[in-house]
């Protein structure tokens, strides 16, 4: 089966936006604890996309799938690194 993964991310991107109108108390605290949880630290973000990449397939959430694989990718993961977590993800999940 083949997934436009782009797209998927691109409509979670616009989803959110609509709730951030909708519920912008609840969406500027989800994105401060979403800015916190992906700052690097002892772990780096990229690190951090990779294990968000990992639980999105675990829970079976195709949108976050998409977007934290992106996410990944811009901060230098390559396809081997994204392809090798998710490997694990199913492996485990």
């Amino acid at each position: 089966m083949h997934k436009d993964w782009k797209a998927m991310a691109g409509e979670l991107s616009g989803a959110i936006k609509e709730v951030r109108l909708g519920s912008p108390d609840v969406m500027k605290a989800f994105s401060a604890m979403a800015q916190a949880a992906t700052a690097g630290g002892a772990v780096d973000a990229k690190t951090k996309e990779l294990i968000a990449i990992a639980i999105a397939v675990a829970i079976r959430c195709d949108g976050c799938v998409a977007f934290h694989a992106q996410a990944a990718a811009k901060l230098g993961a390559t396809r081997e690194e994204i392809m090798e977590v998710m490997g694990m993800a199913l492996y485990m999940g």
